[in-house]
């Protein structure tokens, strides 16, 4: 729950590219969360 916490705060650097470079990070540590609580289902014969 901290971890979701931290990524809603604010973009912390002032410089454009940096804060891009921030927000890919963010959208890559969500989509982390995400791939491990999605159950793998498989068909059964």
């Amino acid at each position: 729950m901290h971890c979701f916490k931290l990524l809603g705060q604010r973009l912390s650097n002032r410089d454009f590219d940096r804060q891009i470079t921030e927000v890919h990070i963010r959208v890559a540590i969500l989509k982390r969360f995400t791939a491990l609580g999605t159950p793998l289902t498989r068909a059964v014969a």
